[in-house]
């Protein structure tokens, strides 16, 4: 063996490490900043006491968080796009953890609005958005998956905290937890930044996923009414998704099950522990599956099974078991939502831009929180019950899962065919 090529080898070896390296270090990161957006709603109940406000006008407050998180992600995107992404997610590590101790010292639902909400969307979106970008050039032959895990980092990074946080609220209180998770998702996230690198090259990508040799600006790709479907799409399954994220504790003490205790811990903590989890490991799997037989496809088996579950949630939703399991369910359908559209958009539209368009992709996600958070409690309290509201989601599930394989996957090999 040549000197040359023994240096290839070495060459190869390190890069196949240091890949999993940086998946590592985005995993922790994305853990550092979930718990503002998927343990909110323990905190609606202190929050609503220490403020004396009704549920709707709280509701605005994660809904902020969404906004901020999505809505300025181009602009973060190009800035991490142009100078590199561990100075800009070290930066979102720690306005996330800045923004639940100034939140555990808000008296005023005004400053709730600008701490909770402005300044944790702003540090909980720029590593949301830098992360995956960066794990997406990392792994250019397995997208789907790469940025799966790094978003299953976002979704089960609550499973670690849910219950300490929940044993916290009622032994220690509102201000107390609050300051002390709020400094370790502060370290935690710091010191993992302090280790990304940007990646070299990208390789040849397999042909069994639908790829442009094309490398799309923003401005170009915004021009694309394909863009905008997969927008719409985006924006329908987070509406869905975070109807259940916000609303779960209001509906289950509504339905009479959050208090019941299974297997030696109340119902709603149990839920919600199941959620982070089945949400977290949707991601990979239906990215991992995507990059075997096709995004679209996968699309619509993911979103049909949210919406079956859903349904059946809704018809058992006084039995504290099934109430559970089924919940969890709803999750597996509706996570990976955060894998199977960065994927196909860093397809469609190459990989050169990735951070900066999906940063354009991912304000649908301030769309769904929206629709998702005080308009759904709005809904709720027109109606006067909860199932007009998760019969929209429901509906909406329905909608996009169709839209995959009816006009999206036509549509999208046209345009990869020119």
């Amino acid at each position: 063996m040549s000197v040359q090529t023994e240096i290839n080898l070495s060459q190869v070896v390190v890069r196949q490490s240091q890949k999993w390296q940086q998946l590592a270090l985005g995993l922790l990161c994305m853990a550092s900043i979930s718990s503002p957006q998927y343990v909110w709603t323990l905190l609606t109940k202190p929050l609503l006491a220490r403020l004396d406000v009704h549920l709707p006008v709280l509701q605005v407050t994660f809904s902020l968080l969404i906004i901020f998180q999505t809505f300025l992600s181009p602009l973060q995107g190009k800035l991490i796009d142009r100078f590199g992404a561990q100075r800009f997610i070290g930066i979102g590590t720690l306005l996330t953890g800045a923004s639940w101790i100034g939140a555990a010292y808000s008296q005023s639902i005004w400053s709730l609005y600008l701490l909770y909400g402005v300044v944790g969307g702003l540090g909980t979106g720029i590593v949301y958005i830098g992360v995956v970008g960066q794990v997406m050039r990392w792994f250019p032959q397995r997208r789907g998956f790469a940025a799966g895990m790094v978003a299953a980092g976002y979704g089960m990074g609550a499973i670690i905290t849910t219950l300490p946080i929940a044993n916290s609220l009622a032994s220690h209180g509102l201000t107390q937890t609050l300051v002390e998770f709020g400094v370790g998702f502060a370290l935690v996230g710091w010191f993992a930044s302090r280790g990304l690198r940007p990646a070299p090259n990208t390789d040849p990508i397999p042909s069994a996923t639908l790829t442009t040799g094309r490398h799309y600006t923003p401005s170009k790709m915004l021009k694309h009414p394909l863009f905008w479907l997969l927008f719409f799409m985006m924006a329908c399954m987070s509406t869905s998704g975070l109807m259940v994220t916000s609303q779960l504790a209001g509906f289950a003490s509504e339905v009479g099950v959050s208090q019941v205790v299974i297997w030696g811990m109340a119902a709603l903590p149990l839920a919600m522990s199941l959620d982070r989890l089945t949400n977290g490991l949707t991601r990979p799997l239906f990215g991992w599956v995507s990059d075997r037989i096709g995004r679209e496809n996968t699309m619509f088996v993911a979103f049909a099974l949210e919406a079956a579950a859903m349904t059946l949630w809704l018809t058992f939703r006084h039995d504290p078991l099934l109430f559970i399991v089924l919940s969890g369910v709803v999750f597996l359908g509706w996570g990976e939502i955060f894998s199977l559209f960065p994927a196909t958009l860093t397809d469609t539209f190459g990989s050169q831009h990735a951070t900066s368009n999906y940063g354009w992709l991912y304000m649908s996600q301030g769309v769904g929180s929206i629709l998702g958070g005080p308009l759904a409690a709005l809904l709720y309290q027109t109606s006067h019950g909860w199932v007009p509201v998760f019969s929209v989601a429901i509906g909406l599930d329905i909608l996009t899962a169709l839209l995959a394989v009816v006009i999206l996957k036509p549509w999208r090999k046209r345009f990869l065919q020119h």
